[in-house]
């Protein structure tokens, strides 16, 4: 898919959406520079909010990709921060807006940072507007891929709002989100890490190596999709169990459906879900590099790989010394850096994100508009907002 020429991406209504994959290493180290360039801003706003208030609760917010952002750098900072004053949740705009009275809190100042592509979603804005009525010490990092965005404008002017743009690229033109995930997932990540700021440039220069490993073997990632399945299903524990949500949706997403997805953590999978699993079925287990985690990881591979039901079973992994006998897809580090898992997310997720493009042209379908009837746009449609009172 990579190599192809433009004007056969257009035939395959492709084209956007491959470029966008494709580009992510590039947007990783614009996304570096744009934060360095804006660190002094940073860390002034969140060294305000520290200096006027002994608690922090931090929610990230958005919805459906956006939302799973939050859900993969969640475990990791949550771990971070822990035994401080400043206390880390991930909590969807579609949850939060239907149900505000259930997790808003009057008297504890709150930063909610808020993910968005477009910055446009209903949920979103109303989010906001909500949880402004709702709590009296209320702050904003806004983290959006538009600056023309409503999320984007809303905050013009305003001392308690800071908004962080991505490169002007991550604002993904076809439908699936997957540029716009990674950049802001990777700006949270150095935004908010406690790790020094060299350390930070030497993952990034990491995960940028990663990350065009995965995109110079397309031909591995091919092969798996020509096996052909009907359902695939994607599994981490931590930071990489939101990424396997966020992977199966590029799945169903890109797919139109045709493709049934599920996700789960490796030892939750045995817990019923696992009832998913026939001969037509694809696994891809997101291998943890956390070598207690990890553990967990090899003994479902090993287990799914005796039970001889699958069509394929993958393991992703950055350890040459994995014990399964089956299928791995190794990520070869180049440097010595400790990659935490929320930092591996990128590097994983665009394999998923490649997995997902080639099945929907295998499939006939149309990744850039995989949804021609309506039925799900780019930016979604048909909210109603209630007034809460």
């Amino acid at each position: 898919m990579f190599n192809l020429t433009e004007k056969e991406l257009e035939q395959k209504d492709a084209l956007n959406t491959t470029k966008e994959i494709k580009q992510q290493p590039e947007l990783w180290k614009e996304t570096l520079a744009n934060y360095k360039a804006k660190k002094n801003d940073i860390d002034a706003f969140i060294d305000n909010i520290k200096k006027n208030h002994e608690r922090l609760r931090v929610i990230f917010t958005g919805a459906g990709t956006s939302a799973y952002v939050g859900e993969t750098v969640t475990p990791y900072l949550r771990e971070k921060y822990k035994n401080t004053a400043i206390e880390i949740e991930s909590i969807p705009t579609t949850t939060l807006v239907s149900n505000p009275y259930q997790y808003f809190e009057k008297e504890i100042p709150t930063l909610l940072v808020s993910f968005a592509r477009s910055g446009n979603s209903p949920e979103s804005v109303a989010t906001v507007d909500t949880a402004s009525k709702m709590i009296d010490d209320f702050y904003q990092l806004t983290i959006t891929c538009s600056k023309d965005g409503k999320l984007a404008q809303k905050a013009q002017g305003d001392a308690k709002n800071l908004v962080l743009l991505m490169p002007e690229r991550a604002n993904d033109q076809g439908f699936a989100m997957t540029g716009s995930f990674t950049t802001m997932t990777l700006t949270t990540l150095l935004v908010l890490d406690t790790i020094e700021e060299t350390e930070k440039e030497s993952i990034v220069g990491e995960l940028i190596n990663l990350g065009e490993s995965v995109i110079s073997r397309e031909d591995t990632i091919m092969e798996i999709a020509e096996k052909g399945f009907s359902r695939i299903v994607y599994l981490g524990s931590g930071s990489l169990e939101g990424l396997s949500i966020e992977a199966q949706l590029k799945m169903l997403e890109l797919t139109a459906g045709e493709v049934v997805t599920a996700y789960e953590s490796p030892l939750g999978f045995r817990h019923g879900p696992k009832s998913i699993v026939n001969e037509d079925t694809a696994i891809i287990v997101f291998n943890s590099t956390n070598a207690y985690t990890r553990q967990y990881d090899q003994d479902l591979l090993k287990e799914l790989h005796a039970d001889k039901i699958a069509k394929t079973i993958w393991s992703l992994t950055t350890d040459a010394k994995d014990h399964f006998e089956g299928d791995s897809f190794l990520y070869e580090k180049t440097s010595e850096v400790d990659l935490h898992d929320a930092y591996l997310a990128l590097p994983y997720v665009v394999f998923a994100q490649t997995l997902a493009l080639m099945t929907s042209v295998k499939l006939n379908n149309k990744p850039d508009n995989p949804s021609p009837t309506g039925t799900v746009n780019r930016v979604v449609q048909g909210v109603t907002i209630h007034n809460y009172k």
